[in-house]
């Protein structure tokens, strides 16, 4: 019985690190999805001034 408690404990151990470590990734992902849509807003903003008719008064 002592053995099982042992090898659940274990296991239980590898999967709170397993899941800090999909936590990290995440958080990255995240953060280099926020950076992505952030650039993508900006060349967005240039392209639509860079095709928008100019006044020419």
């Amino acid at each position: 019985m002592e053995d099982r408690i042992i090898e659940l404990e274990t296991r239980l151990a590898f999967q709170e690190i397993a899941l800090e470590e999909l936590n990290g990734a995440l958080i990255d992902q995240q953060a280099q999805l926020d950076r992505v849509e952030k650039e993508c807003a900006r060349l967005a903003n240039l392209l639509a001034e860079i095709i928008s008719p100019r006044d020419t008064v």
